[in-house]
């Protein structure tokens, strides 16, 4: 008998406390940034990493209330240095001011890029979210131990939320800053071919692997059982992955067709989102091989393949 799918469940009962430092373990500190939305949650969650030196993870964006609220909390301690989980903007918009204010390196996993290359006529629909022209002091690998503040992290590529994005685990910890690749308060938007699904789930294999328990999320709450929820999270989307070819199967031959049939009574902002992620779930099948997609001018064709 195959085992059950753990069940999963989102935490959307949330008490940021907005610009105010909150500590959330031993030498570390979260504080929200006010960029509430759809797509945020509650906000982008800026970490004070150490105790008398510290690491900044993910400044946030450009917003002068964030920006004192983060300068009151450092208190003049030496920042050594800005890390990014990665470089959407409502992540990393201030890295670059935040590192010259503070005379702290920028590191991160390279500057932005995509998962593929854009096909003819294809437009990344999250564009305008990515910060294309940072460009890192240094390029941060998969596994190498780095300082943050007086505390040291290891280096954790996960791609598939996007190409550079990186996870850090607190050495000597259970601890992870899981950024936006796992968080409680939602699945992941992964949006082609700025993301990919094939790395999201690879990645989700790998954390999942690894013994860090307890995940601090770019946006929302604690995760107090990573590794079950990644695995909840996993399990979701390949449930998903199975609506998809029930829906192309059933005759659903667009990605908006596929979308109504899995989302019939959602309002529009949530089917645009969902429809970035379906067209990810798409290319994943048909990588697979289990679905066959033809590209047209006037956008796709879906059928499920047939051995």
């Amino acid at each position: 008998m195959a085992p059950t799918a753990p069940e999963l469940h989102f935490e959307t009962q949330f008490d940021a406390q907005t610009g105010q430092p909150v500590a959330v373990a031993e030498r570390i500190v979260r504080i929200t940034a006010p960029n509430a939305s759809p797509f945020t949650f509650t906000g982008t969650n800026s970490f004070l990493v150490g105790h008398q030196k510290l690491a900044l993870i993910d400044p946030g964006p450009i917003d002068p209330m964030h920006e004192a609220a983060l300068l009151k909390a450092i208190g003049g301690r030496p920042v050594t240095a800005i890390l990014l989980t990665h470089t959407h903007r409502d992540h990393s918009a201030s890295a670059k001011m935040l590192a010259q204010k503070l005379s702290a390196p920028l590191w991160f996993g390279g500057p932005h890029r995509l998962s593929r290359p854009l096909r003819r006529f294809e437009v990344n629909p999250i564009r305008k979210s990515c910060d294309w022209d940072l460009v890192p002091d240094r390029s941060l690998v998969d596994g190498e131990v780095i300082p943050a503040g007086d505390m040291t992290v290891s280096v954790l590529t996960t791609p598939g939320h996007c190409a550079n994005h990186l996870a850090f685990g607190v050495v000597g910890s259970d601890l992870l800053f899981s950024g936006d690749h796992v968080m409680g308060w939602n699945s992941t938007l992964v949006s082609v071919p700025d993301g990919s699904m094939a790395d999201y789930l690879a990645s989700l294999d790998k954390l999942i692997a690894l013994p860090y328990r307890r995940y601090l999320p770019a946006h929302g709450d604690r995760i107090a059982d990573g590794p079950a929820h990644a695995a909840a999270l996993r399990a979701h989307r390949q449930m998903r992955n199975q609506q998809v070819l029930d829906a192309v199967d059933a005759g659903a031959r667009t990605i908006g067709a596929v979308v109504r049939a899995i989302y019939p009574n959602q309002p529009t902002k949530v089917r645009m989102a969902a429809r970035m992620t379906i067209m990810a779930h798409v290319e994943y099948l048909e990588k697979l091989e289990q679905l066959t997609v033809k590209r047209g001018p006037f956008g796709l064709r879906l059928h499920v393949s047939r051995s």
